[in-house]
């Protein structure tokens, strides 16, 4: 399972994939391997543009999986914040953190176009996969 970040959910639509990452994804989606988590949902309701679009957004994203945030995931988050604090990366936002922590505890990857995922992986005890939706510096 994934789970979806802002940076990849945003590119979807408008971005050219090649085909077979394309189809992966399609069947990812289809299969309820892509889920999400509170973090983003706020992230993809702040993006509508009025409160239909709203509605609509938050109504098609309900039809995913979802991962809950608990009081584990809570103090995932502020360890890895202070684990950053530590190397000077404190400063990545908080809601990747939040979705990183609910990645790891849910056993999940988070797919994403992002460099703070690869950053959380690297200077954290969050282990999650961290997949990008395609290379680094490869899309808009």
């Amino acid at each position: 399972m994934l789970l979806l970040d802002n940076s990849a959910w945003t590119r979807l639509p408008r971005v050219q994939l090649d085909e077979q990452r394309r189809a992966d994804i399609g069947r990812l989606i289809s299969e309820g391997g892509i889920a999400t988590c509170l973090p983003f949902l706020l992230e993809a309701g702040y993006s509508a543009r009025s409160a239909r679009h709203h509605r609509a957004i938050l109504s098609d994203l309900g039809l995913y999986p979802r991962v809950e945030i608990t009081r584990d995931v809570e103090r995932l988050a502020l360890d890895a914040q202070s684990d950053l604090a530590r190397v000077g990366h404190h400063r990545l936002r908080p809601t990747d953190i939040l979705i990183a922590a609910c990645a790891h505890e849910a056993g999940a990857g988070v797919l994403h176009y992002d460099r703070d995922y690869d950053v959380l992986r690297e200077h954290t005890r969050l282990r999650f996969d961290s997949e990008w939706l395609a290379p680094a510096g490869s899309l808009d």
